[in-house]
């Protein structure tokens, strides 16, 4: 075989797309959201078809397999292998036709679902198999897998919806694969087509009475090859579904069409409660007599998971009642909304006539909760679709494991099927957990194990082993959804037989000869337990290394920061385009190193050596994480909890131990330290935003780039005239002025002190003990990995406010990334409860107000300001949940239309936007969403962000002048004394 480096350099001459053969962008390829790790020998990132089709024939020419993938959030394995990876998620990812008439659609393999729906829903039609991972799943890829979705007893898997496929054989050979007659008439193809398609039709009718017996009566049956597609029952046989389900394996998928549907207008949703997860189990072959479109289990440990995790909260406080075992969420969706509420009523009949109630004992205890309201069905559409992500949120060693994931058994058997798998858990030392699609007989079951210990490896084959005997006996389907990949190929002989399992590898051997395309799966797998093909293999190995931040909630070395890194289960949920803010950086680059899953595996492999000495401070490390901008997303929006923002200081704190701190680390770094001197030499500070030669020095030295200016010193920096204002009586308040408030925007301070004593608060402007500088929050520290002196700074804060937070005083903060250092960072550097204290009152000067309002003691003489505010929320707020109370304050403002802009990262984040190298990156962030929403704002409406990295680069990108909250209040104060109307008391 050829040396890598030389099918390289092909590949790099013919392609104008991305090639990697290095280690890093490889190890980042090695993974997918199952337990298995392949190094691929290299990954290639195709810009066209034609691109993609070139490649591999180039590397069958060299003699390596292809391995075809989208989002690479296979469950089994099936997008790893040792030969090249072909990326098709980056570019191949567009609608080439729609049919809105009769509904169908072509389009590339690399489009996410999710956005092949925003596309359609104007249309009014969407594509209904609606996997939980709709947000980063492409069509090849759902295709690939024949996903099923949540509502497959209404609308099918994603072979009842593929109409037709065009594909590319292994030499080459472009076909398309659709219906035809039993006789090939009229079929334009070439010769190797209709060849291909005489023996694959020839084998469905040979094997049409094997077929009927040995394959399972049940909808969710994706395993092994579709050749039930090929019996003469069938006729006119669809051809593109035997490629459905393939895993890549037959041909290379460059076109799917798809079977369209109208959009659902109308739901109601019934919450079924169960004191008994049997009886719930059991109640599911009743519930779907109701014609639901789906009925979803999730059991007591998710829900117990989903009350610790922020943004679930609210939704399961408003639909979960009690304490239920299960609950199961019956979805209708008919056209009239009086038919669904009517089933509804139905259902909790139906509930009652089973014998189940409020007041009843605890195995029949439950009852319904119905859910009309749009927002909090989405709610729960949204956590139940994170059902994977929030099981394995669990901070132990042992996460629940996929492999008997999703065996269907026939409804009638649901609940024995369970009972005795529960059972055959604990024989095994473990427990599991269950949830989803209880209308199909198809849970997803994780038994809880820890894949780094051999007897815990044994244990999953001997369960294996042991459901799958179970699901044979049932007559039911031991690949359900997922498909088969390593995890479950190994076994299609013992279920289907061995005369199936030999026409599998017939159809295998007859599209491949060559064994090029994903070789491994559903035909001649290695074995699923064989441990050199685990993420953690038998050598996986970290050794003890120093770590900067406390990370003892997790375990393993540094403290427990291999526990963080390990967290990621490339799930993937980072790699959404739309909604939430996460990841902001994948969103601009689209590129598998800038997404949060990325950097995550690089830091696995970074700390477990594979990826060679140092590298974790490596230039590799710094290159991966270079567009991270930290905007703590990730900590709120990944559902196991992964902090890239975190991880990220202590790979800047390794690089500057290992190689020092640059001069730029050293400009943003110590800022606090010499702002007031810069400030007296204000108009010489300043030289560099007016002079192209020192702008450009200052690009060549220190790698700020020359295109974007820095903010003005000015002289008149916010001092205090005094300690405290206000009065005497006045409920007391800390008021925190930040480093870049101080220094560059003193009218939000000022601004903020005129409306707390408007208030009535008794505001505290304290300073430090040694009345040596400021105080600071050591942000700007922690951005150049300054750990100690971060540290220095904090310690400092913390001896001035703890005397105030000893006694319950708030301290209030106008930059959101400052305060909130003081509910994470300080945390993770102080574990003291002088620390925690003070972390636990650290407010932003919206949560104060909101608070207060609630609370019925803020009295605010508010006036008009202006008809509408735009609003853009700072990352760090949407990452705590302190985004809401922006709005909240806003409206107390007369006559002000609060209309907030759903942005991600601004891009600027802090010094991000400032590099030289990060300059570009920054505004392909802002361009996104947030830029040209400020460009179709209306000239007189208010642009408000509190963020200053926020503020700057809306000036710079768009030339409006935003606010911060401070501002808009102070002129709403101001509007209301110079008015010649009565002044208004502000209302919640």
């Amino acid at each position: 075989m050829k040396h890598a480096s030389s099918l390289e350099q092909r590949l790099k001459s013919q392609l104008t797309g991305d090639v990697f053969f290095d280690a890093f962008n490889r190890g980042r390829y090695a993974t997918d959201a199952s337990f298995y790790q392949i190094m691929p020998a290299g990954v290639v990132v195709p810009r066209t078809i034609d691109e993609a089709l070139r490649a591999v024939a180039l590397v069958k020419d060299d003699g390596r397999v292809v391995t075809p993938r989208g989002g690479g959030t296979s469950q089994c394995g099936q997008t790893v292998n040792d030969g090249v990876v072909i990326d098709f998620s980056r570019h191949l990812n567009q609608v080439v036709s729609l049919d809105v008439e009769n509904r169908t659609c072509v389009v590339e393999p690399g489009i996410v679902l999710d956005d092949l729906n925003r596309q359609l829903r104007k249309h009014g039609l969407w594509f209904p198999v609606d996997v939980s991972t709709a947000s980063r799943a492409t069509i090849g890829g759902m295709a690939g897998n024949n996903s099923c979705g949540g509502r497959s007893l209404r609308y099918g898997t994603m072979r009842d919806n593929t109409l037709s496929m065009e594909a590319a054989l292994a030499d080459g050979t472009l076909l398309r694969f659709g219906e035809v007659p039993r006789d090939l008439s009229n079929l334009n193809a070439p010769d190797a087509g209709l060849k291909l398609f005489r023996d694959m039709l020839d084998l469905g009718e040979r094997e049409a009475a094997e077929i009927a017996d040995k394959f399972p009566k049940v909808q969710r049956r994706v395993g092994g090859y579709n050749i039930d597609a090929l019996v003469p029952r069938n006729a006119p046989n669809n051809m593109a579904h035997l490629l459905v389900g393939s895993e890549g394996t037959l041909a290379f998928t460059t076109q799917v069409e798809l079977r369209l549907w109208p959009v659902i207008r109308n739901k109601a949703l019934g919450v079924c409660h169960f004191g008994s997860f049997y009886e719930a189990m059991d109640a599911a072959q009743h519930l779907v007599k109701l014609r639901p479109i789906a009925v979803e289990l999730v059991d007591r440990t998710m829900i117990a998971l989903g009350r610790e995790i922020v943004m679930f909260q609210p939704i399961i406080s408003a639909a979960v009642r009690g304490d239920p075992d299960a609950i199961l969420v019956v979805e209708f969706a008919e056209e009239d909304q009086v038919d669904n509420l009517s089933r509804l009523e139905q259902l909790g009949e139906l509930m009652a006539d089973l014998g189940f109630g409020w007041d009843n004992p605890r195995r029949k205890w439950g009852g319904v909760v119905e859910i009309v309201e749009p927002a909090l069905q989405a709610g729960i559409a949204d956590f139940r679709a994170a059902g994977l992500n929030v099981m394995m949120s669990m901070k132990q060693e042992g996460k629940p494991v996929s492999f008997v994931e999703d065996c269907a058994v026939p409804l009638p058997h649901l609940a024995d099927y369970t009972e005795r798998l529960n059972a055959v858990f604990a024989r095994h030392g473990t427990r599991g957990t269950m949830y989803a699609h209880a209308s199909e007989g198809c849970l997803h079951v994780r038994p809880v194990l820890n894949l780094k210990l051999e007897k815990d490896v044994k244990a999953m084959r001997a369960i294996a082993e042991e459901a799958f005997e179970m699901v044979r006996e049932y007559k039911g389907s031991h690949s359900g959804e997922h498909g088969d990949g390593l995890v479950r190929s190994e076994f299609h002989q013992a279920m289907f037989g061995a005369r199936i399992a030999a026409d599998f590898r017939e159809v295998k051997q007859r599209f491949d000869p060559g064994n090029t395309l994903n070789p491994g799966k559903i035909v001649d797998p290695p074995r699923m337990d064989d441990r050199a093909l685990f993420r953690y293999a038998p050598d996986y190995r970290v050794g003890e290394l120093k770590t900067a931040l406390d990370w003892s909630a997790y375990p393993g070395a540094g403290g427990g920061f291999q526990g963080a890194v390990e967290m990621c289960n490339n799930n993937g949920a980072c790699r959404k385009i739309e909604g939430g803010v996460m990841c902001p950086s994948y969103r601009a680059t689209r590129d598998e190193k800038d997404v949060t899953r990325g950097r995550a595996n690089t830091l696995r492999l970074a700390i477990s050596g594979q990826l060679g000495p140092d590298a974790l401070a490596s230039d590799e490390m710094m290159e991966t994480l270079k567009l991270c901008v930290s905007c703590k997303a990730c900590r709120h929006e990944c559902p196991t909890g992964v902090d890239m923002a975190k991880m990220k200081i202590e790979v800047l704190a390794a690089r500057a131990a290992t190689h020092g701190v640059s001069l730029r680390d050293r400009l943003v770094g110590y800022l606090p330290r010499y702002l007031d001197l810069a400030s007296r030499f204000a108009r010489i500070a300043n030289w560099r935003n007016h002079s192209a030669l020192l702008r450009m020095l200052l690009e060549k030295f220190a790698g700020i780039s020359a295109r974007r200016s820095l903010p003005a010193f000015r002289r008149d920096t916010f001092v205090a005239g005094a300690d405290v204002f206000g009065p005497a009586d006045g409920r007391e308040v800390v008021l925190f002025a930040d480093t870049f408030n101080r220094g560059y925007e003193r009218e939000n301070l000022d601004a903020a002190l005129e409306v707390l004593l408007a208030g009535g608060y008794r505001v505290h402007l304290p300073r430090p003990a040694d009345h040596t500088r400021p105080l600071c929050c050591g942000r700007t520290f922690l951005s150049a990995g300054l750990v100690d002196e971060a540290h220095t700074e904090l310690d400092r804060l913390v001896a001035t406010l703890s005397p105030f937070t000893a006694r319950g005083v708030p301290i209030i903060g106008l930059e959101p990334s400052c305060l909130l250092t003081l509910r994470d960072e300080l945390l993770s550097l102080r574990s003291d409860e002088v620390a925690k204290n003070l972390s636990a009152h650290a407010l932003l000067f919206e949560e104060f107000l909101v608070r207060e309002a609630e609370a019925g003691r803020l009295s605010l003489p508010l006036g008009v300001v202006a008809g509408k505010a735009i609003v853009h929320g700072h990352c760090h707020q949407k990452s705590f949940g302190a985004f809401r109370p922006v709005e909240k304050v806003l409206r107390l403002v007369p006559e002000l239309n609060v209309e907030t802009i759903e942005t991600s990262c601004c891009g600027m984040a802090g010094a991000f936007g400032y590099g030289a190298d990060t300059y570009q990156a920054s505004l392909d962030m802002a361009e996104l969403s947030l830029l040209p929403a400020i460009r179709r704002a209306d000239p007189e409406a208010l642009i408000v962000a509190d963020g200053t990295s926020c503020r700057h680069q809306i000036m710079d990108g768009s030339g409006r002048t935003p606010l911060h909250v401070a501002r808009v209040l102070a002129m709403s104060l101001n509007y209301a004394k110079s008015s010649s109307n009565p002044s208004m008391p502000a209302k919640e």
